[in-house]
């Protein structure tokens, strides 16, 4: 019988010092968190063991900081999977740590907790002993004690696993963020007004809209923030906490996401604000561009950063997207050409909207600039789509550039005009073009310029003002319609193609030559009639533009 129970005796003692060796393991990141972990638990409770995961502290302070860090991971709700932790030795995070052999357990949510590797062994990282205390009194506020200590014991008694000073608090802190909520809705929509102001300096009624939209997810996110912060005040269940916590931060995610879609939208009516004060008018068109390439990137940030609070690895899938984005890239060049035409297109700014252009195929009006390519309207209302690229790389003759729209002519007379008409007649034309509003009066040429096969030439080259193109055949009316007149007044007849056939005996006939009158009175009288006739027209003309 004594040697049975020496037998059992010296099993045990076997099993347990067994069980030592198995479960104090420090070798890697998974051996460390589960010795630490597992010496904290209710049925396994040693925490000296525990307390061997953190390294140059006497056992007491090791005991302290080990408890506080399995408190602090408790209380933000934070589950340790420990299939995803690695179990080998000489794990190197090379995406965090570029040279020390670091692993973070947490690295978006509690990134001040993180392992190390000293000699063959893992502990917890100096930094993390060092912020413990701190971490620790953020989570669990000085206030948490008092409430412990003013609770009666009534209110420890639980109600499916809830303790009723637990479910009495959470319903204060939900009022409480509720009250915060709307004083902090009114504060931020004033300061957001009050910038709008200074920055646009005037008072639009859309704005409103915008920035309210902005303050009610601010302030939601500044109440979430203060239950995010009191939650561990209550010592839930980690499992409690740990869907707590995980509702506030999709909540977090959603609302933040919204706040920068209505932020896009607000500085967008800003940007609109500011470029209608400008002449370009390709910079508004730039407007809805810019808007729709942030409300993508919001959104993409948005899901990663949702995806993420699931356990998924986000870097894995931006290395993911960057190397699928390559193939496709490679796949679809003449889209990223087209996309790069269009950024060249915003750069250089070679014509704007609403500018006439000119190439050796197309040319039209320029009415839009979108992501692949570009509208052109010709003149027949056709719309010619170009892409992007292509404009980027030709040669773009732009009319609306022009600092003024030139206009040459030739006017053919009959060839037996009389020089002294000829003469009164470009003289007339001199001073109609200089009496015409819309033509430059320093910069023209009238003059007569040759001989034709069926007329005298009289050049006239004018330049208009006005850079539009239905401004410009307004003034063109205007000044032919002058000039038949000071041509009908003279006695100049317009030459068209014709052959004359000359007879030198015809009896009792008379030539077909027009008799003109060169008297120098009755042809300065006529240019005048006609200039006074003119510049009457002019001033009524401008009296029907200010009256409209």
């Amino acid at each position: 019988m004594r040697k049975l129970l020496c037998l059992l005796f010296l099993v045990s003692f076997i099993a347990n010092a067994q069980k030592d060796s198995v479960n104090v393991d420090l070798s890697n990141p998974h051996a460390t968190l589960y010795t630490h972990l597992y010496f904290l638990q209710s049925d396994s409770y040693q925490p000296k063991k525990a307390a061997k995961t953190i390294l140059g502290l006497s056992e007491k302070e090791a005991v302290k900081k080990a408890i506080r860090i399995k408190k602090i991971l408790d209380g933000k709700g934070l589950i340790i999977d420990f299939d995803l932790v690695p179990k080998n030795p000489n794990f190197k995070d090379t995406v965090r740590f570029s040279s020390s052999q670091k692993y973070t357990p947490f690295p978006e949510r509690m990134p001040e907790i993180s392992l190390e590797k000293e000699g063959e062994n893992w502990y917890y990282s100096s930094q993390t002993i060092k912020k413990t205390d701190v971490l620790y009194s953020a989570v669990f506020p000085w206030y948490v004690q008092k409430i412990q200590d003013i609770v009666p014991e009534i209110g420890h008694k639980k109600l499916m696993g809830v303790e009723y000073w637990q479910v009495f608090m959470a319903i204060i802190f939900l009022l409480l963020a509720v009250v915060l909520f709307y004083i902090f809705k009114r504060i931020t929509f004033y300061l957001l007004n009050t910038i709008q102001h200074r920055v646009t300096k005037s008072i639009d009624i859309s704005f409103d809209k915008y920035l309210k939209k902005l303050a009610r997810p601010i302030s939601l996110l500044l109440a979430i923030n203060f239950i995010k912060k009191v939650i561990p005040s209550l010592q839930f269940s980690l499992e409690t906490n740990a869907w707590v916590f995980l509702f506030i931060n999709i909540a977090v995610v959603v609302f933040w996401t919204y706040v920068f879609l209505n932020l896009v939208h607000v500085l967008m009516k800003f940007y609109s604000a500011f470029t209608a004060k400008t002449e370009n008018k390709l910079d508004d068109q730039l407007a809805p561009i810019l808007h729709n390439f942030f409300t993508g990137l919001v959104i993409v940030v948005g899901v990663l950063r949702l995806i993420s609070l699931f356990g998924v690895d986000t870097t894995t899938i931006l290395a993911g997207a960057t190397i699928g984005g390559l193939a496709v890239a490679l796949a679809s060049q003449d889209t990223v050409k087209n996309l790069i035409g269009t950024i060249m297109i915003f750069i250089d700014k070679p014509f704007h909207i609403e500018d006439w252009i000119e190439t050796g195929e197309f040319s039209g009006t320029v009415e839009k600039v979108g992501f692949r390519s570009t509208s052109v309207r010709a003149a027949d209302t056709s719309v010619y789509q170009i892409p992007n690229s292509k404009l980027s790389e030709i040669v773009i003759n732009n009319k609306g550039l022009r600092l003024f729209r030139r206009y040459n002519t030739n006017l053919g007379v009959r060839y037996d005009t009389p020089p002294e008409l000829i003469e009164a007649f470009v003289k007339g034309v001199r001073e109609i073009v200089i009496a015409h509003p819309e033509t430059l009066s320093d910069s023209y040429n009238v003059e007569f310029s040759g001989f034709g096969d069926s007329a005298l030439l009289v050049m006239v080259n004018v330049y208009f003002k006005s850079l539009a193109w239905s401004k410009e055949q307004s003034s063109k009316h205007r000044l032919h319609m002058a000039i038949v007149k000071l041509a009908k007044a003279l006695g100049v007849d317009f030459a068209f193609p014709s052959s004359t056939v000359m007879i030198e005996n015809f009896p009792e006939k008379k030539g077909f030559n027009p008799n003109y009158n060169i008297d120098s009175n009755s042809i300065n009288g006529s240019i005048a009639k006609i200039l006074e006739d003119f510049n009457n027209e002019n001033l009524d003309a401008d009296h029907m533009r200010e009256s409209s």
